[in-house]
């Protein structure tokens, strides 16, 4: 008897064992088959990267799904959803700013930042400038750190004689965009001469081709100035402007201005474009930063086979994605255009 009774725990244990070996089998089989529902793969805007890379490990955890992304420029997202090289370009201009464009696409607003003007001048981290004074160093018409404008500005900061050295982007880019679009709010000689767009003719400075580049070339050059997300900003440890707004304030591009700005437009235009540049003078947006900005992920209506994939991803962006977003100076979308966002992804379809 006790002979059977140890055979019968022998027998049992090796059941036990296989019931784990089987077990481990069925979920290495359901882990396998979730790491390989497909990828969705995307191109564009160097403003939002820092995010969509974010998303990247998220996305492979809570969907099964890979999410690839290529920042190449607005311009260079546009493209290559417009021949539907991607699944999804992304842009920080609408894309009627765009020629050619992709007339065949859903425009997505799915993130929300600012674009802030970045410095280099050792310790001074945060000096206040004006539209109109930030418009004059761009046309080449103010050239030195302590000229009077801008010294008047900063009156308790002694300023140095410093030569500024003007960077901006030299590919297409949405930053671009709303950079220029803010200094023809503020400027009429901008507006009348270099004007808006995701590439002008610049008056001065030195070209450098995406965001890190500007960001780089600032970091690199004592007396530049430029304008970049403003992760990159905090990441090169680079001076940023507190932008003064029409209410008489000298706001940085963080989360009280972003959100204080993004009450300007929270339901979009049928086709998606969203504006929040330069608020007017109101105690709604007293706290507002000027330069506010909405970037779009742009997806071919019939996207074909991925086109459930490419859904999936981006209700997730539009909704748990926007956690990510704060620690890397993205604040969440406001709820109207969650809610027309939603609208739009169900226009996509295979």
């Amino acid at each position: 008897m006790p002979r059977n009774g140890k055979l019968v725990r022998i027998t049992l244990a090796f059941a036990a064992a296989g019931l784990v070996a089987a077990l481990a089998v069925v979920l290495a089989g359901a882990a396998s088959a979730k790491s390989s529902s497909g990828s969705v793969n995307g191109a564009g805007s160097t403003f939002v990267q820092p995010l969509v890379t974010k998303w990247e490990g998220p996305v492979q955890s809570d969907l099964g799904i890979s999410l690839n992304y290529n920042g190449v420029g607005s311009t260079g997202g546009v493209s290559a959803i417009t021949q539907k090289q991607v699944d999804f370009g992304a842009s920080d201009a609408p894309l009627t700013q765009f020629n050619p464009t992709c007339t065949t696409c859903v425009q997505i607003p799915w993130a929300l930042a600012a674009t802030g003007v970045i410095y280099n001048l050792g310790g001074d981290q945060h000096l206040h400038m004006t539209g109109s004074v930030l418009a004059q160093i761009y046309t080449g018409k103010i050239t030195k750190w302590n000229a009077p404008a801008i010294q008047k500005l900063n009156k308790g900061h002694n300023l140095p004689s410093t030569s500024i050295t003007v960077v901006h982007r030299s590919d297409g880019s949405g930053t671009t965009y709303n950079f220029t679009d803010y200094l023809s709010h503020v400027s009429h000689a901008w507006k009348s001469g270099p004007g808006t767009g995701t590439s002008v003719a610049w008056p001065t400075g030195e070209g450098e081709p995406k965001s890190a580049g500007v960001a780089g070339a600032v970091s690199s050059t004592p007396g530049a100035i430029g304008y970049v997300d403003v992760y990159y900003a905090v990441h090169n440890h680079l001076g940023l402007m507190a932008m003064k707004n029409r209410s008489g304030n000298f706001v940085l591009p963080k989360a009280k201005g972003i959100l204080a700005a993004a009450q300007l437009d929270t339901h979009p235009a049928k086709d998606g474009s969203l504006s929040i540049v330069n608020p007017p003078k109101s105690r709604k947006y007293r706290n507002a930063y000027p330069i506010g900005t909405y970037t779009y992920v742009d997806v071919q209506k019939s996207s074909g086979a991925n086109a459930a994939n490419i859904k999936k991803v981006l209700n997730w962006a539009i909704t748990k994605g926007q956690s990510y977003g704060p620690a890397l100076i993205f604040e969440p979308l406001p709820k109207p255009v969650v809610t027309f966002d939603k609208k739009q992804i169900k226009k996509i379809h295979s």
